[in-house]
């Protein structure tokens, strides 16, 4: 499988663990970079033990492992060995960038803070993801996705009134901080090209998902008004949210008065134009619940998959509402989904996810599967100048 080649002779040390940290360096590896997984001998990633399959959790390949790890290299090193951190020393210089996420300070007592590694390496790119990063009163603190997730906001507005707060159906958090870590780092190579300055990037998911917030905080900030749950409605249009239909449930978003307008007369109810109670925008969302109530009268005579079909057509966003088995067998999603071989075997092949961007045309896909532990421990150290003889000694005392 051809690799995108924009982050082509970068090298990542990546020394994350579970999700977000490994999901951004998956984004950098999905564009070319060289991500060497730097995982502890015996147990590694905790996500190798996560996922749906009990089996390919025993044996540290676990789906959660594989879903974003393909393309990368696995070394083992015990960074609180004196071994590994001689190791991992040689291994700095040749990096462009050093990803972690660890608690804030736990690799400043491992010996490698952004001091030292700077003098390792002065053109270095060094990036920490941390639950509230490095300031601030919350700065200790651990945290997962879903303590941020209520922490940000999201789980207040999310819902009904009567069910929220809810969580969001995926780690839509580490997601996050995942995708700024990764933007960032991108953004600090650039200015490094540029200058030779390398970087001290400080990622917090907490400012991460907030900033995700967009207009639910923008309109407190600005207009005063706090946000609520509205489950599945638009706060800023109507008719905008999820409808029943004859079959399945239809979301239509119909923000606009052309789009309004052209949705009525395609449900044969003309009149809901010239109500009063609809006129316009404002009087819309005053009136949703009534809006809604008529308009399913007629969007219960057909399936979700016809309206679709008619609604977009005619310039009104719609789609149906739909399960991850029929998501993942979207005709228009072929390309982000790519077969890569098993861990170990030849003749196996999974599916895993690319990151939806095309590189001239190409989407952007893993190059290899998803790394065994420690597979690439003697090709990655052997490149750093250690004779065979030296990485055996390592692996003896423990520390490969």
């Amino acid at each position: 499988m051809q690799k995108a080649d924009v982050l082509a002779g970068i090298r990542v040390l990546d020394l994350t663990n579970v999700l977000a940290g490994p999901f951004a360096s998956y984004q950098l590896a999905l564009l070319g970079a060289d991500v060497v997984k730097v995982e502890v001998p015996g147990t590694g990633d905790l996500a190798r033990q996560l996922g749906a399959d009990p089996e390919l959790n025993s044996r540290l390949l676990g789906a959660s492992f594989l879903a974003q790890n393909g393309g990368k290299r696995s070394v083992t090193l015990d960074l609180k060995s004196e071994g590994g951190k001689q190791a991992f020393e040689r291994l700095v210089p040749s990096a462009d960038v050093v990803l972690e996420n660890f608690r804030p300070g736990v690799l400043e007592r491992l010996g490698f803070g952004w001091p030292r590694l700077r003098e390792l390496n002065p053109g270095l790119v060094y990036c920490a993801i941390s639950g509230f990063g490095r300031t601030g009163p919350m700065r200790d603190r651990p945290a997962y996705d879903q303590v941020i997730q209520g922490l940000s906001g999201m789980m207040a507005i999310t819902g009904t009134p009567e069910t929220a707060p809810l969580r969001a159906g995926y780690p839509i958090a580490d997601t996050l901080g995942g995708l700024a870590a990764a933007f960032a780092v991108s953004a600090a190579l650039v200015r490094r090209q540029r200058t030779g300055q390398g970087a001290f990037l400080d990622v917090s998911m907490l400012d991460s998902a907030v900033t995700a917030l967009g207009w639910a905080i923008s309109n407190y900030l600005i207009a005063g008004r706090a946000p609520e749950p509205l489950g599945n409605e638009n706060m800023t249009a109507a008719p905008s949210g999820t409808f029943r239909t004859g079959t399945g449930a239809l979301n239509i978003a119909a923000n606009k008065q052309e789009q309004y307008e052209a949705l009525c007369r395609l449900l044969g109810r003309e009149d809901l134009v010239t109500d009063a109670r609809f006129a316009d925008r404002e009087r819309r969302k005053a009136h949703r619940e009534e809006l809604t109530a008529e308009l399913e009268k007629a969007l219960l005579t057909r399936p979700a998959a016809e309206w679709e079909r008619l609604l977009s057509a005619a310039g009104v966003p719609a789609a149906r509402v739909l399960a991850v088995p029929e998501v993942v067998a979207l005709d228009q999603l072929a390309p982000l989904l790519h077969r890569v071989p098993f861990p170990g075997s030849a003749d196996r092949r999974i599916q895993v996810l690319g990151n939806g961007v095309r590189v001239d045309g190409r989407p952007s896909a893993p190059s290899t599967a998803a790394p065994l532990l420690g597979e690439h421990t003697a090709e990655v150290l052997r490149e750093a100048g250690y004779s065979d003889q030296e990485i055996d000694r390592l692996r003896a005392a423990g520390a490969a």
